[in-house]
């Protein structure tokens, strides 16, 4: 299964960017967002994301 990840903006939570990934990324990038206090949106991606 693949996921988009958006970076939200800090100050009105819109999105900045997105990338599609696979579930063994998800974890790690989750993590990284954790150790930096990024806001960040999963969902899973619909087949015109890939």
């Amino acid at each position: 299964m693949r996921f988009e990840i958006m970076r939200l903006d800090d100050v009105d939570g819109t999105a900045v960017d997105s990338t599609v990934v696979d579930a063994a990324s998800v974890n790690r990038i989750v993590q990284q967002a954790a150790a930096t206090g990024q806001r960040i949106y999963i969902r899973p991606a619909d087949s015109s994301a890939l």
